[in-house]
């Protein structure tokens, strides 16, 4: 199971956001490059990066963030947030992203994110199934849609999405816990599904089962900033799975 830690973006800062709530926003370093360089130097290999100002403004905003990483890291970045039209995506890569995640597009405009799945191949392309209480949500979790998230998932697995991060937004930030059981329900449901899980992670002992169940990769964030995972911890997790 790949460790993913976040960053999220507000006005070029490391944020953290409470269940998706732009009023709860925390800032915790000024510098994303030096969190970033923190997780690398702890052996980190992968991170999560999100635009929350283009999630909000539905556009890409801060390129600029994800080309300083990906020029000065060796990280490989999944960013998302705000890629909406081929020219976003087309700057998500071009700025040195290796993956790039589509969550509200998937629902508003399928044949679009289609486009890039069949561009750029079920690699290099996530689907992001963000839900509360069961259905997806959307523009940076501000708003609620119709689509219940299995049978979401699940079309777009039978339309050649291999890799999804879904987030339970009640869980997010709240370091409750992750959604476990959803996640089991869903690996059951799609057994060849690369599922990272998103959202909750409050504890180093709450990894063991999600590896168990199934999931290809898990994104932590708050419970790092706050200390409540230390990334020695993940880096001596990771190397005890790896064994």
């Amino acid at each position: 199971m790949r460790i993913i830690p976040a960053i999220d973006i507000i006005d070029g800062k490391c944020v953290r956001l409470t269940q998706g709530d732009y009023e709860q926003k925390k800032v915790y370093n000024e510098d994303p490059l030096e969190v970033a360089l923190e997780f690398q130097d702890h052996g980190i290999r992968y991170l999560h990066l999100v635009d929350l100002d283009g999630a909000k403004s539905k556009r890409i905003v801060n390129h600029q963030i994800l080309e300083k990483l990906s020029t000065r890291t060796d990280l490989s970045i999944d960013f998302g947030g705000g890629i909406k039209t081929d020219e976003d995506i087309r700057i998500a890569f071009d700025c040195g992203a290796q993956q790039v995640t589509g969550g509200s597009i998937a629902v508003k405009d399928p044949d679009l994110f289609m486009g890039w799945l069949d561009s750029y191949g079920p690699d290099k392309i996530i689907l992001g199934a963000d839900s509360r209480d069961g259905f997806i949500s959307t523009d940076g979790w501000l708003k609620s849609s119709d689509r219940h998230l299995l049978e979401f998932v699940q079309e777009y697995f039978d339309r050649g999405v291999r890799r999804v991060i879904s987030t339970d937004i009640g869980r997010d930030g709240m370091l409750q816990g992750p959604a476990t059981e959803l996640y089991e329900h869903m690996l059951k449901s799609i057994p060849e599904l690369k599922l990272i899980a998103s959202g909750g992670i409050s504890d180093i002992s709450e990894l063991p089962a999600l590896a168990q169940i199934g999931c290809e990769g898990v994104i932590i964030g708050k419970a790092i900033y706050e200390g409540r995972i230390s990334l020695s911890q993940l880096v001596n997790f990771k190397a005890k799975t790896d064994s």
